[in-house]
């Protein structure tokens, strides 16, 4: 399709843009298309002029008129005020910012339309800041659309462009009527009357310039038909692109990985102090049936916090290992890695030793003859696992034969570190099988739409053993019962998180910071003592801090020799203590939900009862946002993550909730998940269709919608 935006000739290539053009560009508008695709944010009525007689107030209305006054107020604020006869009343302008051209356009004498809201007083009508022009012309004959925009792009401006790129556009139809006819919400009332289906080029030119007839509440709510052949062809866009990397991903080749009756993952399930749950054995049989095929896997293991996800990739890492292959483990941060990495070695050392192979530990805080030895030993193959951060993905490190990528909470990683994982065995010709984990289960919504190019895999059940977890909201004024609460908790022996959202005072929010707090709970807790009789330890622990330190006061708490610890997020995924029963969150109502529910998982990994304090702070007013009290209302409804994840969708949005701009994830602009499912199973259906039967439609349509964006869907 050739659809570029009017661009000038090549003889004029090198002339700068405006600013206007620079506005365009910076706004992603680049294509005819992209801007017949920048649709109104609202609409305003000028097809009609309302005599002030028969106005209300309150409304936004276009009223006409002679100009008998206008003048500057006096004093150091100065407004232009115009008063407007109208035959029926009068109206005053009222303008705080304008240029001196506003005065010759508004003379007394000159005939003018004004639109804006009418306000009642004393001194009669008035509107504040209206649109103006001179009268003259014919009233338009459709809803004047308001465009987003940016700093130096006039409305006018924007408006032309629009009009130009939906008279440049290829908007020829590329979903096959057959798709069309099963669409639900597509066969409706067309614009000249009678049954059909709304074509793109139709829908298009109706949202830019809708009749002055039509529901706004239909408009506004996009669920007028026009907005329905939208929403239908981005989410088919969306589902092509998705598809399409499926299907060039298993053009690519991968070793073949075949489990053994007796193999290391049989062993490993034998030396285990715990059974699996019947879902931690259902998706290891799914990810073993992907790893034996010769086409590179590529799933996505999603289950709640402490569901058991990092056995299942250890049982992975062995059927990779004993097929004579490397295999990777990559966490976002180093506690977490670390936690990998310590109970990996416990599982595997004993394993693997009698092979010559061993598990190798990579981060950026190593010295430099540790790290030269780690990458010896992961160059030679004698690393037959490797755990660690985004140090693994480093140009300097050298696989022998990577077989088999493991990414956990793979949302926090960018679409260039998850490339670059998969591109250190290329060299091979060979992909390696890429195994992602994610403690934060996806709502079935987004797994149909973002996620519709991955095999996905579900730990739907906790292992036995777990104890609840109360979960209580609880007002900062009470912090004095919160602090007694932990030395009873402390005193029996228990230990106990306190999570802070920052690590020290700032000016900029008032909130209860890290090293403040750990000297409040250091001075409470004083006089107890650990169960070897020692002094009870408050320590602290935040990002800042040394590796070394982080380490040191990680290994005191899972130790037992630490009672109380004091922590910013970086406590958030992966510590295991089963001897913390009590997670206190300050300032909870600063967090995301799914954050919450990720500190809430610290806690109950014991036999212990164990309990989640909520502690927040409200506003001047004694309140608390509408968010928040959404969020902390989910928290001490359910401990079940996927409904957690679900609430978290829905006053997150489907952007937020994915990191998109982490993820890279190309962001639906029209549909909405919550109440396009019917449109979203449609294009889910036909998209794999389109590929087979229409390939070429299927091409034209992923480029109309999505153009280089549908690069970001097939990382």
């Amino acid at each position: 399709m050739s659809d570029a935006l009017s661009a000038p000739p090549p003889a004029a290539a090198s002339k700068p843009l405006s600013a206007p053009q620079k506005a365009l560009r910076k706004l992603g508008l680049v294509r005819a298309i992209d801007l017949a695709l920048h649709l109104p944010l609202r609409y305003e009525d000028e097809t009609r002029i309302v005599r002030l007689r028969e106005a209300r107030e309150g409304e936004e209305v276009q009223i006409e008129g002679i100009v008998t006054s206008c003048e500057l107020s006096p004093g150091p604020r100065r407004q232009l005020l115009v008063v407007l006869d109208d035959g029926s009343e009068r109206c005053t302008l009222r303008f705080f910012s304008f240029y001196p051209s506003h005065q010759n356009t508004l003379a007394v004498g000159a005939c003018i339309r004004a639109r804006g809201e009418l306000r009642g007083g004393f001194l009669g009508w008035t509107m504040m800041h209206p649109t103006f022009r001179v009268a003259g012309g014919e009233l338009p004959d459709a809803l004047t659309p308001v465009y987003p925009t940016s700093a130096g792009l006039p409305q006018a401006y924007l408006r032309r462009a629009v009009l130009g790129g939906l008279d440049r556009a290829d908007l020829g139809d590329t979903i096959p009527p057959e798709a069309v006819a099963d669409c639900p919400g597509l066969r409706q009332r067309l614009p000249g009357g009678g049954q059909g289906a709304w074509s793109l080029r139709e829908a298009l030119h109706f949202l830019h310039h809708p009749r002055p007839d039509t529901s706004l509440a239909a408009l506004e709510d996009r669920s007028h038909p026009a907005w329905q052949r939208l929403k239908a062809e981005e989410l088919l866009a969306q589902q092509l692109s998705q598809h399409k990397a499926k299907q060039e991903r298993d053009l690519l080749r991968a070793p073949a990985l075949r489990r053994r009756p007796d193999g290391l993952d049989q062993q490993l399930l034998a030396v285990l102090p715990f059974g699996l749950t019947g879902a931690q054995a259902r998706v290891v049989d799914e990810i073993a049936a992907d790893l034996a095929r010769p086409v590179p896997m590529h799933r996505l293991l999603q289950g709640d916090v402490g569901s058991g996800k990092t056995v299942v990739a250890a049982l992975a890492a062995t059927v990779a290992i004993e097929a004579g292959w490397q295999c990777a483990l990559m966490a976002p941060t180093e506690i977490l890695a670390e936690q990998h990495f310590s109970k990996l070695v416990g599982w595997l050392e004993p394993l693997l030793a009698p092979l010559g192979k061993s598990v190798a530990w990579l981060t950026g805080s190593q010295k430099k003859k540790e790290r030269a030895a780690m990458l010896a030993r992961i160059a030679s193959g004698e690393a037959a696992l490797v755990v660690g951060t985004h140090a693994v993905i480093q140009d300097q490190v050298q696989f022998q034969n990577l077989a088999l990528a493991v990414i956990d909470e793979q949302h926090r990683f960018g679409v260039a570190q998850r490339l670059a994982l998969r591109e250190k065995m290329r060299d091979a010709g060979l992909e390696p099988h890429l195994l992602m984990m994610s403690a934060t289960p996806i709502p079935r919504t987004l797994a149909m739409s973002y996620y519709a190019d991955l095999d996905v895999s579900t730990i739907d059940e906790l292992p036995p053993g777990r104890s609840p977890i109360v979960t209580k909201t609880v007002s900062d004024s009470r912090r004095d019962e919160v602090i007694s609460r932990i030395r009873a908790q402390v005193a029996q022996g228990r230990q106990v998180y306190w999570v802070c959202p920052l690590i020290e005072e700032s000016e900029a929010l008032d909130l209860g910071n890290a090293t403040a707090t750990h000297l409040e709970l250091s001075a409470a807790m004083e006089g107890l003592c650990n169960a070897d009789g020692t002094p009870l330890r408050v320590g602290l622990l935040h990002s800042r801090m040394p590796p070394v330190e982080k380490k040191a006061v990680m290994a005191l708490f899972s130790a037992g020799l630490m009672g109380v610890l004091v922590s910013t997020t970086v406590i958030e995924v992966g510590v295991d203590v089963p001897n913390a029963s009590l997670m206190v969150i300050e300032h909870a109502e600063r967090f995301g939900l799914s954050q919450l529910h990720q500190l809430r998982g610290r806690v109950g990994r014991g036999a212990a009862a164990s309990a989640c304090l909520l502690l927040y702070s409200t506003n001047e007013s004694g309140r608390l946002s509408e968010t928040a009290r959404e969020r902390l209302r989910a928290m001490a409804e359910t401990t079940d993550g996927f409904e957690i994840a679900r609430r978290d969708l829905e006053i997150r949005g489907p952007g937020e909730f994915l990191g998109a701009r982490q993820s890279g994830a190309a962001m639906l602009r029209f549909a909405d998940l919550a109440t396009d499912i019917h449109l979203l199973e449609w294009a889910r259906a036909w998209a794999p269709v389109m590929l087979e039967r229409w390939p070429r439609l299927a091409q034209q349509h992923v480029e109309r919608w999505l153009g280089g964006k549908s690069d970001y869907l097939k990382a």
